[in-house]
């Protein structure tokens, strides 16, 4: 039987839950210590507590920096009940035990987050106590529960409840685990914070954020999942500990996601947050296989399952606006694995929720700073690929310029080509692709195949090219293919031929500068 805790320490940045779990702690009759606004936030609310000036016999001093590091905290927090030399260094000395020790650190990395953050500030924000006193708890587990995460609030109340105000020996390593991953992570941000800066003499943090020397990673275990790509590969999905994107997504219906329905979903989501207005992205095997705008959901669905609604069937869809009723009676005409959205109406869910299998997830979106690859031995950092088209990028590089309409399907094809396997070739009319060539080992095949799947006419539309045409074999495909205009990025060698090639077939081309590869 696990000893009843009696004395518990809360000193937290997180005051999420923290007063109705310590009415609970005080209920079961365990002694509370605490400190500053936590103990400030304590009292207002009711609930008796002792400051650990009380406890420590010093006042807290130095702006908050000295508080809790003290041996009658660290002395009652880390011996061991079962050692009598313990025991009796605790009697000579006065110390009374701490069972428990509820503790969630300064807020670092929302503070390095800050635009123009002084320097100052951010090192005020590097906790030294909380740190220590997690470390301490965690490390005598045995003896005293640690609890980092309000998230943990509920499952240890109800324990505590059950056992009459107790918590087993497994529930008290469970939280130490979490509890040394916490301060790992902690340190991790400060160290890789930090290691931006010069120490010069004038500290501050660079303009434009550098690639660490030490790239720390840190990740929580969301769930298990069935299997990886392949039924015999394992698998799980990982979280930053943010409450947006994908990894952090609230499921609200269907089966369990499979390590390639998050892929897909990741593709389908990255795709439909490019545009302003509404967007249907339907994604199969991380490739966009129908993509179109409409004057609401609804219609972008059908206009987007028009394209392809041969790949779409099994697909994954993305959307950037509340699904509402009348998407969803279209969504739900077609046999779809994964649904991706904002926000879903309470009617939308009960259309949807019809179908058993379908996956339904709200996503909560935030730019994604880099973009990671693993190779053997090592991993691939880079900045992700956020640029956005100005008008400015353009240059209208052959005879004839573009017409109006045009222009508006070269912009749309642009942002969808981006989200396109290399090499990749997007034909489209504006707001509407028709033909995707994606992933082809030669940008000539690529063209071909953009065409080839081509269900809608062909004849007036526009092409994207993620990068340069090599040789004007690929303008002369995308002209018989019945394309009338082409963005691409230019900067080839035979530029001029393409130029050339362009207007002898009466093609208006326009160069953006930009490359979007996609490996």
């Amino acid at each position: 039987m696990s000893a009843r805790i009696e004395r518990a320490v809360l000193s937290v940045t997180d005051k999420t839950g923290l007063t109705d779990f310590a009415r609970k702690l005080s209920g079961w009759g365990v002694e509370l210590v605490s400190t500053g606004g936590t103990a400030k936030l304590l009292r207002q609310s009711g609930i008796p507590v002792k400051d650990i000036s009380e406890v420590t016999g010093f006042p807290e001093m130095l702006d908050g920096r000295l508080k809790t590091l003290h041996p009658k905290v660290h002395g009652g927090i880390l011996h061991r009940r079962e050692n009598p030399l313990d025991r009796a260094a605790l009697a000579e000395h006065g110390i009374q035990p701490i069972d428990m020790v509820v503790v969630n650190l300064y807020a670092f990395e929302k503070t390095a987050t800050k635009p123009g953050v002084e320097f100052d500030e951010l090192v005020e924000n590097i906790d030294i106590g909380g740190p220590s006193m997690i470390r301490s708890a965690a490390k005598n587990f045995r003896d005293v529960a640690v609890v980092t995460s309000p998230a943990d609030y509920e499952a240890i109340a109800d324990e505590m409840a059950r056992s009459r105000g107790s918590l087993s020996l497994e529930t008290r390593w469970r939280l130490a685990q979490k509890a040394f991953a916490t301060t790992a992570a902690y340190d991790s941000a400060i160290a890789s914070t930090l290691e931006q800066i010069r120490g010069n003499g004038h500290f501050e943090l660079p303009a434009q954020e550098v690639f660490p020397q030490t790239l720390r990673l840190c990740f929580q275990k969301v769930t298990d999942l069935r299997y990886g790509e392949n039924p015999h590969q394992k698998a799980a999905m990982y979280s930053d500990g943010s409450a947006t994107g994908v990894a952090n997504a609230r499921q609200l219906h269907g089966k369990e996601l499979s390590y390639n329905n998050i892929v897909d979903v990741g593709a389908a989501w990255d795709l439909a947050q490019e545009f302003e207005e509404p967007v249907c992205a339907i994604i199969k095997h991380t490739n966009p296989s129908g993509t179109a705008t409409g004057t609401n959901l609804a219609q972008a669905f059908q206009r987007a399952l028009e394209c392809d609604p041969v790949s779409a069937f099994g697909g994954v869809i993305g959307v950037n606006r509340p699904i509402d009723a009348p998407a969803a009676e279209e969504m739900s005409k077609l046999f779809l694995e994964v649904i991706a959205a904002p926000e879903f109406s309470p009617e939308a869910l009960e259309k949807l929720a019809g179908k058993k299998n379908l996956r339904l997830i709200e996503v909560r979106t935030s730019p994604q700073r880099w973009a990671l690859k693993t190779v053997s031995g090592g991993m691939l950092l880079q900045d992700a690929d956020l640029h956005q088209l100005q008008e400015s990028d353009l240059k209208v590089v052959t005879r004839r310029q573009p017409t109006s309409e045009e222009r508006r399907a070269l912009l749309f094809a642009w942002k969808v080509c981006k989200h396109v396997k290399s090499n990749a070739i997007l034909y489209a009319r504006d707001g509407q692709t028709v033909g995707v060539g994606a992933g082809q080992m030669s940008r000539v095949d690529s063209c071909r195949v953009g065409a080839q799947k081509a269900v809608l006419p062909l004849q007036g539309t526009v092409a994207a090219s993620d990068a340069f045409f090599p040789f004007s074999d690929g303008i002369e495909e995308i002209a018989k293919a019945g394309a009338t205009a082409i963005i691409q990025p230019g900067g080839s060698l035979r530029d001029q031929d393409t130029i050339e090639a362009a207007d002898r077939l009466g093609l208006a081309m326009i160069f953006t500068g930009i490359r979007h590869f996609r490996h």
